[in-house]
């Protein structure tokens, strides 16, 4: 049964830097491709990141140059760092494997409590 635990949210002023943490057990994050999603009120939720198993990376136009996702495979944890943040980036964040990569293991469907970003102008 994976179990996922998604920090380091919080309010912060447009501008600033937050760093998302993805810590999940029962699961191997290298395993497979990994992401990082988001759902802004009102809105539906949509991939922002994704990371492969060959540590290629994604970025939605909207935050590239801006996020960096990555895994530390040791502690089996994703990050996301979030530098320049603006209040378009105001969303509950999560993180799941890409579509592909749902398995017995992790389901489809299944999401963490996911972790609040609210950026402020």
């Amino acid at each position: 049964q994976v179990q996922v635990v998604e920090s380091g949210g919080g309010p912060v002023q447009a501008g600033g830097s937050l760093k998302l943490s993805c810590a999940v057990s029962g699961y191997n994050l290298s395993s497979c491709g990994m992401g990082w999603y988001r759902q802004a009120p009102g809105k539906e939720r949509e991939l922002v990141s994704v990371i492969d198993v060959d540590d290629r990376t994604v970025y939605i136009d909207s935050v590239t140059g801006r996020f960096t996702i990555s895994l530390d495979n040791a502690k089996n944890i994703l990050y996301l760092q979030m530098d320049s943040l603006k209040t378009v980036d105001t969303a509950l964040y999560y993180c799941a494997p890409v579509r592909d990569c749902y398995s017995d293991s992790w389901r489809s469907g299944y999401w963490g409590q996911g972790t609040q970003v609210t950026v402020s102008s």
